[in-house]
């Protein structure tokens, strides 16, 4: 869209209001603008563009109309870097007004005014087009740095809260204080089951690019002072005359208001007035019997195609009022003449102002996306994070309060049992710190089973593991091993057991997990955040999960495709 705004609005600008045929320096100048500003080929944008285009200019003379004085001015704007930019760009502006000083005065205010916004509107399509392409292009470089930030912040909170947890029970272990441990590591575990609070959205900022609202200011205020000028040469009453000029600044008023950057879908409060009311103070000047200002027309036409939302009702009310000028001068005078001029004028100041207005929201759009992306990844890491932290740290505190409490209430076992600590507490401590960095669990099937067992049985329940697992792939052993854990975690959470059965089967390219347990406390039908989190990572793999309850005993059934 932004190109085809690009190629409408510069073919426009060559065009003499006298709608003749642009000539040749014209027609180079409008090449090369477009050479250096379409997306495809900006990258041949350089110095040799501000060279050929002052050749041209000079080629062609006097120019009050602005456009290829206008390319010249907003080449100096797209090639030079730095204050110079505006001050080369005031040299071209000057120099506009200079090959024109023997004109009258309107048409050297004319020459000036037209070359400088006509060529900061020339910039700003440029520049907005290629923020976009350039905000488009870095969208996944702005989530992966978001992920990046998230996990270096997920590190930083996990260390202070969990590991120096873990940290102080290795001290407590070491020292005998075994009766210090479970309060710490219960405190720690209610802190795991917590659900992660969504991660703060970068606030958009500015709706516009830095300069595209400078841009819009200038051109806002240069169209009515040259309205106004025109208005002053015509030949109507005086009483009319500033009954134009009101008319004018109100237009403009409007056409601000309507044009103001907005989010996408967001129309212009009380709009079902504002527009009619720019509509008719628009078109009313055309009634005037000795010289209509038709150009009002163009900005109220820009309007239409800014504030409705159906692009076909908007485009088809926009052809009816840019057709109604040659109407109304046909109607009036019953001579063509002037009419091709009026026509290109209404058009091309509507597409400058629609264009600039639309591309803009273009940009808008998507700035937003990239940051509703980054936001997204940030919120699925910080989720992936939490999950982990849920499934594979949860566990090792209930195995560290079990064996703590096995400690404290049986001096002969303390020693066996706090070494234990010790060495559950490492583990998760390891474990913890690699979390951020790695998405995908190193667990080991055979491992946590054994870790199950004696961690279970500690709490006097009799495990039966049926069969052992035979080799599987890392990574159906590995999610295999989390619902191991995850399912031993929840044992010893929501259970007094006394009997505990892990089965491992494999058939028609599946393998099946189901563990049951008696001694089922509370209410574990309610499937919690360990439940959900299993599942999600057991369906990210095209496997399942089910639970069911009974007569206090607990089941859980894993079901993985064993070749993903």
């Amino acid at each position: 869209m932004s190109t085809l705004i690009i190629l409408v609005v510069f073919l426009l600008l060559v065009i003499p209001p006298a709608a003749g045929l642009p000539g040749v320096p014209a027609l180079l100048s409008l090449a090369l603008q477009l050479l250096c500003s379409l997306p495809r080929t900006r990258r041949l944008r350089g110095w040799w563009l501000v060279a050929g285009q002052a050749a041209l200019f000079a080629w062609m003379g006097p120019v009050p109309f602005g456009g290829p004085s206008a390319f010249f001015a907003a080449s100096v704007l797209l090639v030079a870097r730095g204050p110079l930019r505006w001050v080369l760009f005031g040299g071209v502006t000057a120099a506009a007004g200079a090959v024109n000083l023997g004109a009258d005065a309107y048409v050297w205010v004319n020459a000036v005014g037209n070359t400088a916004t006509q060529g900061l509107v020339v910039f700003a399509l440029t520049r907005l087009s290629d923020l976009r392409d350039e905000l488009h292009a870095t969208r996944a470089e702005l989530a992966a740095r978001s992920v990046a930030e998230e996990r270096e912040r997920a590190g930083h909170d996990l260390d202070a809260v969990l590991g120096s947890t873990l940290s102080r029970v290795i001290g407590l272990a070491a020292a005998g204080r075994a009766g210090e441990i479970p309060p710490l590591t219960r405190r720690a575990a209610r802190q795991v089951r917590q659900r992660p609070e969504p991660p703060p959205i970068p606030p958009p900022g500015d709706l516009t690019p830095r300069l595209a609202l400078p841009i819009l200011t200038v051109v806002y205020l240069w169209v009515p002072v040259a309205a106004i000028i025109v208005i002053a040469r015509a030949p109507v009453p005086a009483g009319l005359r500033v009954a134009y000029w009101a008319a004018v600044v109100a237009v403009v008023a409007l056409q601000a208001y309507h044009a103001l950057p907005r989010p996408p879908g967001v129309r212009p409060r009380h709009a079902a007035w504002t527009l009619p009311a720019q509509l008719l103070l628009a078109w009313l000047p055309l009634l005037e019997p000795d010289r209509p200002y038709y150009q009002l027309v163009g900005w109220a036409a820009a309007a239409l195609l800014i504030v409705i939302p159906a692009p076909r009702l908007a485009w088809a009310l926009y052809a009816a009022v840019v057709a109604s000028v040659p109407a109304v001068l046909l109607a009036r005078s019953g001579s063509a003449a002037g009419v091709p001029a009026a026509l290109v004028e209404v058009v091309g100041l509507s597409a400058m102002f629609y264009g600039l207005t639309a591309v803009t929201r273009l940009v808008y759009q998507v700035r937003e996306s990239r940051l509703a992306l980054a936001g997204l990844a940030a919120a699925r890491e910080r989720r992936r994070i939490a999950q982990d932290v849920h499934d594979l740290i949860g566990y090792g505190l209930s195995a560290i309060t079990v064996k703590a409490e096995l400690a404290a209430r049986d001096p002969a076992r303390a020693e066996a049992e706090l070494a234990g600590v010790v060495t559950v507490a490492r583990t998760a401590l390891a474990d913890l710190r690699a979390i951020p960095d790695d998405g995908e669990p190193g667990l080991s099937l055979r491992a946590e089973l054994a870790s199950a067992r004696e961690v279970l049985e500690a709490t006097g329940a009799t495990v039966e593991i049926d069969p052992d697992p035979a080799p599987l792939p890392a990574g159906v052993d590995a999610l295999l091993a989390v619902v191991v854990r995850e399912a031993a975690t929840n044992v010893l959470r929501h259970s007094e057991a006394r009997h505990v059965t892990i089965a491992l089967t494999t058939g028609d390219d599946l393998v099946r997990l189901r563990m049951d347990n008696d001694g089922v406390t509370g209410r574990p039908d309610e499937p919690g955040q360990g439940v959900a989190n299993l599942t999600a990572r057991l369906a990210a793999r095209g496997g399942r999960l089910t639970t069911a309850s009974r007569d206090h005993r607990f089941r859980l059934d894993a079901t993985v495709p064993a070749r993903r």
